[in-house]
């Protein structure tokens, strides 16, 4: 299949629930469209069906146009979550793996679907659904041909991982257990993963680059390499054979910058990475990940174990330090959040970017156009301008001087639909 066709199939239907020659116009207070520098006052969107017709100043409604007031707001286009995970919960690890079913989290995953669409995030990349196996592209394609409401999805399906590499752990050697990535091995191996995974739908590949386990419990989440150069070299030359990129889980500098040397198009976390790591990924075009939030919430849980607190309570710190080396050296940075957000909650990992030093309209941006670069969606969504499918948010007041105002995201249009509206 030529790859326009398959970034068609991704984006979903081209058909909007609206009829093709419907109009529809947006009155803007503000609008911030995702890459100009200065947001623009009391714009005009025009959307005919689910495109971007016209935007600008002084445009005139057509005659007979649907009228949606949001004068009193500030437009943005729709934001996009890079790392996600919408199959698993907040609950026990081993209980999703172990004492629900596939079809049991398939429902769960609808009900997070819906929530991520309303909290203003109308696309995103799922990282892998941890022992749900293919769930993710049943959700995307099922939100693609319109029974469910969710964000567009890009899906990584099972994630990979060596033997040995991943939980769960502390089992029987007797008993079969569920893990919650695929298991490869060997050049061969991890090929003919790569392979089962893209025939079964996936749009991205992950990879565990490290694994925490092997590492005893120290003052830091750092683990043991996984793969061996010649795997990574492999996992992505599969992919990239049918236009599939590869993302990678990776903590420290040694195991980033090989991974990024293997070709794999995003660091997920990179907690400690160091500055030679950022002139690595600077000169192969590889984007961060950080997902702040989720470590964040982590060390408060009140369930941790005093040795637990301390670790991760200095790895917070340091992912803090390391974030904001990134900012300098100018790395390509998109925003994800990760699971330990309740699912809807994902906008507070904004607030952490900006209180790091990011500046507003950079975080705003790293949730549009960024992300959608990252994603290989610039061309479609990430901005608000002409022929970009109409997938716009709003919120009271303004996100420049008070970034937690995109928390509560009063507006969602998806593919030139409304889908909440409390404005």
């Amino acid at each position: 299949m030529k790859k326009t066709a398959c970034l068609l199939l991704l984006l979903g239907p081209l058909s909007s629930a609206l009829s093709q020659s419907h109009l529809s116009a947006i009155r803007c207070g503000k609008l911030i469209d995702g890459r100009s520098d200065q947001p623009i006052e009391n714009a005009v969107i025009i959307i005919e069906g689910n495109r971007i017709k016209e935007v600008g100043q002084l445009i005139p409604i057509p005659p007979g146009a649907e009228v949606i007031d949001l004068s009193n707001a500030t437009v943005l286009p729709g934001l996009i979550d890079c790392h996600t995970h919408l199959v698993l919960h907040g609950g026990s690890y081993d209980d999703q793996l172990f004492k629900e079913s596939l079809a049991y989290r398939a429902i769960r995953s609808v009900v997070a679907a819906k929530k991520t669409l309303e909290a203003g995030f109308t696309a995103v990349r799922d990282v892998e659904t941890e022992g749900a196996m293919y769930n993710d592209v049943a959700l995307r394609d099922a939100i693609n041909q319109g029974h469910v409401p969710g964000p567009r999805i890009q899906a990584s399906t099972r994630a990979l991982s060596i033997t040995g590499g991943y939980a769960p752990y502390g089992f029987s050697p007797d008993v079969d257990v569920p893990f919650g990535a695929q298991l490869a091995d060997g050049v061969d191996g991890v090929r003919k993963a790569v392979r089962e995974q893209i025939r079964h739908g996936a749009d991205w590949i992950k990879i565990y680059a490290d694994s925490r386990y092997r590492h005893r419990l120290a003052d830091s989440l750092v683990g043991s390499a996984t793969f061996t150069d010649e795997e990574m070299k492999a996992i992505v030359e599969e992919a990239e054979k049918v236009g599939v990129h590869v993302c990678a889980h990776a903590y420290t500098s040694e195991v980033a910058q090989r991974a990024v040397r293997a070709g794999v198009r995003s660091i997920e976390h990179g907690l400690y990475l160091d500055d030679e790591t950022f002139k690595v990924m600077k000169l192969k075009g590889a984007y961060l990940v950080p997902t702040m939030i989720a470590y964040s919430l982590w060390a408060r849980d009140t369930t941790n174990t005093p040795a637990q607190k301390k670790m991760v309570e200095y790895s917070v710190a340091r992912h803090k330090e390391t974030f904001q080396r990134a900012l300098k050296s100018g790395v390509k940075i998109a925003f994800g959040t990760d699971m330990y957000n309740p699912h809807g909650d994902g906008t507070k990992e904004l607030a952490l970017m900006v209180g790091y030093g990011m500046p507003p309209m950079k975080v705003i941006q790293s949730a549009t156009i960024v992300a959608a670069q990252l994603l290989g969606w610039e061309n479609e969504l990430g901005t608000i301008q002409p022929g970009k499918f109409a997938d716009i948010v709003a919120v009271q007041g303004d996100p420049l001087r008070d970034i937690t105002v995109l928390e509560e995201v009063k507006f969602v249009m998806k593919d030139g639909k409304v889908y909440k509206k409390e404005i």
